[in-house]
């Protein structure tokens, strides 16, 4: 069975997604995944940024060691995994604006059967980790992904996540990821591989390495 590529697109702004955008990667290149992460670039302005402690340094860092994913990642991806933290019980502005640049996309139909799965962290034990994934799960629906949830199919996810996809509580203190959370996320990492690599064999999806 072909190897499926697996993009991961997160939005993290002190690394909690980013963390688990990591663990996500490292369980789908255990699967066989070749695997492609990449962050999408703040919307707000300098003047902003400058009124929150580190988010520019933080900011810098990661726009240094994993650029911002393009419409070729997307096209070269079998599977696209999303993180974003929860604003309000729904992702984060600058994720929608991601999702939203993939209309031209979505009207070409070329993200039709590719996989697509999400994740998230919130401050608080019921910030809407849950409902923030699903919130990520409507447009993947309109956009032809074939929609691939964590469930409860292995032993981790009895102890962290969700059903929906891997998650993280910061709590007050913004504490990073646990071993159990990061437990999850290679998980899902592996999973989607998985499901990914069988919908390829398949011939249901086409990338564009394929294609040319």
């Amino acid at each position: 069975m072909a190897a499926a590529n697996v993009l991961v697109v997160f939005y993290s702004r002190e690394g909690h997604c980013e963390a688990l955008a990591n663990g996500i990667a490292k369980g789908a290149r255990a699967a066989g995944a070749e695997v492609r992460v990449k962050r999408v670039p703040d919307i707000v302005s300098e003047e902003v940024m400058q009124k929150v402690k580190g988010w520019r340094e933080h900011r810098d860092r990661m726009h240094t060691t994993y650029g911002t994913p393009s419409h070729d990642d997307v096209l070269w991806a079998d599977a696209i995994v999303l993180g974003s933290p929860t604003r309000f019980g729904n992702m984060c502005a600058e994720m929608k604006a991601f999702i939203d640049g993939m209309g031209g996309l979505w009207f070409q139909g070329k993200l039709n059967g590719k996989v697509g799965s999400a994740f998230t962290s919130t401050q608080t034990t019921h910030g809407g980790n849950e409902s923030t994934i699903i919130t990520m799960f409507n447009p993947m629906a309109h956009l032809g992904l074939v929609l691939v949830p964590t469930g409860y199919a292995d032993p981790v996810m009895f102890g962290a996540g969700t059903p929906y996809g891997a998650s993280t509580v910061t709590g007050a203190n913004g504490a990073m990821p646990t071993a159990e959370d990061l437990a999850v996320a290679e998980f899902q990492g592996r999973r989607v591989t998985h499901v990914a690599s069988a919908l390829r064999a398949a011939g249901i999806t086409q990338t564009s390495q394929q294609a040319a």
